[in-house]
């Protein structure tokens, strides 16, 4: 565990910085800046762009840390490199034909509870393109342990572009209008920054050749485009699906709850960085007792980690709602449901690097596609009942079942456990520290007290979390950080 506690922590601080930054877009800069409208528009361009990045990629971000390692030649990782980076083609020269004589038809679909979405459809396809081969680099790089460097791009670097165009909006440089534009060319610059960096960490010597098992690479990756598109799907389905049937501010609310909820999985995100090589890797060689331990230590190590994050966001989620406008305080209980479910799958550690990976990757897809037609008719019916909630409600349903499913097909078939005694106490810490701290507030602005009431609730639970010696990992940890500190 020690280089994935070391990037791991690296990206855990890059990426909480890149939150941040996010944060106050999110916020404050979309809200006052942009307004209701067009950031319902920027998050539902940038939900239907995240829907087809896995089409657009190809799924090979995902090839390609699967079978990198088995290439032992220069010559022939030579040929898989070059082979990764034109398999997309495949899909992007029918999607842009199509797209192209089609567009009036698909633009007006999509566009008949909210006009102002028809002359932007295009440019959904163009930012999931860039979004797709952003994460095919990022995969170059970290099949050679070297995920920091991309991760800044990913969520430092964007998020800063983003409010140096809403800067530009406030200052009345750009439109509006103008800035949903500016969107496709800083997804195209982060994607160029993280070409060059790939071709910084390995050149490729481009070898146009097919490698010996492309049959595989192709079958793997058209799984891949599925099982991704499905997770993507989980994950932006409510906000692409809200433009039907509700006016598109409804977005600009739910996006504010959804990124609210989305920080809880921001330890997942950073650790999988580098686990998912690692468990490749280790399931390449066959090593099932190691794989389980760090299936055991992730779980335990994201569930402390991420929920501390979503205690946090509970317990101060009433005055964090009071710096908003008061339309967006519907968007309270959406934070309750779709946090819960993103805890849920946190405490999964890595079952999805475990799923990817395994030679039982294409049932898993019989599940995904259940799912995802079950998170479409329950959208369909209760977000014309019961709008925001009602899309939350689904989306609390469909993930909490997908992985449930998941997890008791890893347990099953790979004979791969997450859970120990140490699952239960923590959870019985992050319960116990909610009944002590939500139901009181200091009477002092929102703020101060968001900040008096974190540090109350980080000191408790991390106190009990260390003593009850929950994660080993995490223990190391803090006793660095308080020798550093002179305790």
């Amino acid at each position: 565990m020690g280089i994935v506690l070391n990037q791991s922590l690296k990206n855990t601080v890059i990426t909480y910085i890149g939150f941040a930054i996010g944060a106050i877009n999110t916020l404050y800069m979309y809200v006052q800046f942009l307004g209701d409208t067009y950031y319902g528009l920027v998050g539902y361009v940038l939900s239907a762009a995240n829907i087809m990045m896995p089409l657009m990629a190809f799924g090979v971000h995902n090839t390609l840390v699967k079978y990198f390692n088995e290439y032992k030649t220069e010559e022939e990782k030579s040929s898989f490199l070059t082979f990764v980076l034109l398999l997309p083609l495949l899909l992007i020269v029918p999607f842009s034909l199509v797209g192209y004589f089609g567009y009036h038809q698909i633009a007006t679909l999509l566009s008949k509870e909210n006009p102002i979405v028809y002359d932007y459809i295009w440019q959904i396809p163009v930012i999931g393109l860039c979004m797709g081969y952003f994460e095919i680099f990022y995969a170059w790089v970290k099949v050679h342990l070297q995920s920091v460097l991309g991760n800044f791009i990913k969520e430092v670097f964007l998020r800063i572009l983003v409010s140096i165009s809403l800067f530009a909006v406030y200052f009345d440089w750009i439109t509006p209008v103008e800035f949903v534009y500016s969107l496709m060319g800083i997804y195209f610059f982060s994607m160029l920054l993280m070409k060059i960096y790939a071709y910084k960490v390995r050149f490729p010597s481009f070898k146009f050749r097919l490698p010996t098992n492309s049959k595989a690479i192709i079958t793997y990756s058209l799984f891949i485009i599925l099982t991704g598109g499905i997770a993507n799907l989980f994950l932006e389905i409510d906000k692409f699906m809200l433009n039907n049937y509700v006016k598109i501010e409804n977005i600009a609310y739910y996006s504010v709850a959804i990124f609210i909820a989305t920080v809880i999985a921001v330890p997942s995100r950073a650790m999988h960085q580098i686990t998912y090589p690692i468990t490749a890797k280790l399931m390449s060689e066959n090593k099932h007792d190691e794989l389980n331990d760090l299936y055991k230590k992730t779980s335990i190590t994201l569930q402390i980690v991420g929920g501390l994050i979503f205690l946090g966001i509970l317990v101060n989620i009433n005055q964090l709602y009071l710096l908003l406008p008061k339309e967006y305080s519907g968007g309270i209980f959406v934070v309750f449901t779709i946090g819960l479910s993103k805890y849920f799958d946190l405490i999964l550690g890595n079952n999805n690097a475990i799923i990817f990976n395994s030679k039982y990757y294409k049932t898993v897809l019989f599940l995904g596609v259940l799912l995802v037609t079950l998170t479409v008719i329950l959208n369909m019916i209760f977000i014309p009942l019961y709008g925001l909630k009602g899309t939350a409600f689904a989306t609390l349903l469909s993930i909490t079942l997908y992985s449930l499913s998941k997890l008791l097909f890893v347990v099953k078939r790979m004979k791969l456990f997450p859970f120990t005694s140490k699952t239960i106490t923590a959870f019985g810490v992050l319960i116990g520290c909610f009944l002590l701290f939500y139901f009181w507030d200091f009477s002092f602005h929102p703020i101060i007290n968001i900040v008096l009431k974190s540090i109350f609730v980080s000191f408790i639970y991390l106190f009990l979390s260390y003593k009850l010696k929950l994660s080993d990992d995490i223990n190391v940890v803090m006793e660095n950080v308080l020798r550093k500190i002179g305790f």
